[in-house]
């Protein structure tokens, strides 16, 4: 999954695609470099970040969303509307991280559009998350919050092949609470949904190379974090540098495998 925020303030890459031409090009960059899916977002979610009206998102990501029309497209939003609006113009996945809790509708314009969603943990919200975050065993805690979202979002009518989960990382955890989710991966794939990890650049990838006040982590480190999601089971890795990432998850595989074609 290629990240493509069309916002001015995204940790890693907050205004650099404001302008729709720009996020369109780059979206056919991920594209042509082995993206699956690209992820166009209109609101940030890192740490502090402040909310915006459904007016303003609608105004950032319809532009990208139609001129990447035709393309395998997901759509980073917990906002209803725009969830409608973009599965009207062809996204086929709802990337909620709020796991359908912030907005009472999603729910209903998911499984009225037969869509893909991906219910992400998060403790607390953007503004306030990253404020002492606490857990009596985050693997565990984080199991036992997907249990019940999957369940609500399957009573609210979304067909359960359609969902998959997102440990979070980062929001609403420190780094350890980050790297037990990742060493414990597994645990979570037994849940039956497939996983997906954004572990892209992120902080925590930093204060594990020595830097305490570090906001992002180097392509490097994120492809190592990548490569131990896919080992214990992910199935979609959310990132920034899809080339390097396809590349390194390409050898992951070749190596599972024991041959280079399958």
């Amino acid at each position: 999954m290629g990240v493509l925020n069309v916002t001015p303030d995204s940790f890693s890459d907050g205004g650099r695609f404001v302008e729709s031409s720009a996020a369109v090009k780059h979206g056919q960059k991920l594209l042509a470099e082995g993206a699956a899916l690209v992820d166009v977002g209109g609101e940030s979610t890192r740490p502090g970040a402040q909310a915006v009206t459904a007016e303003e998102e609608l105004a950032r990501v319809m532009p990208v969303l139609e001129g990447l029309a035709g393309h395998p497209l997901s759509i980073d939003t917990s906002k209803a509307e725009v969830a409608r609006r973009a599965l009207a113009l062809g996204a086929g996945l709802v990337n909620d991280v709020s796991a359908l809790r912030a907005d009472a509708a999603m729910a209903g314009v998911v499984a009225e559009g037969d869509a893909f969603v991906c219910l992400m943990h998060m403790q607390g919200e953007p503004r306030t998350m990253q404020a002492a975050p606490h857990y009596d065993d985050v693997v565990s805690d984080v199991l036992a919050f997907f249990e019940e979202r999957v369940a609500f979002a399957v009573d609210s009518g979304i067909r359960e092949d359609r969902i998959c989960i997102d440990p979070g990382i980062g929001f609403g955890k420190t780094p350890d609470h980050n790297l037990e989710l990742l060493r414990r991966l597994d645990e979570l794939c037994a849940l039956g949904r497939p996983v997906l990890v954004g572990v892209s650049r992120k902080s925590t990838l930093g204060r594990i190379l020595g830097d305490a006040s570090a906001t992002s982590g180097s392509v490097a480190a994120s492809l190592g974090a990548a490569v131990a999601a896919f080992e214990r089971g992910a199935a979609m890795i959310r990132a920034h540098d899809v080339r390097e990432t396809v590349e390194a998850l390409t050898v992951a595989a070749a190596v599972e495998r024991g041959k280079i074609t399958v």
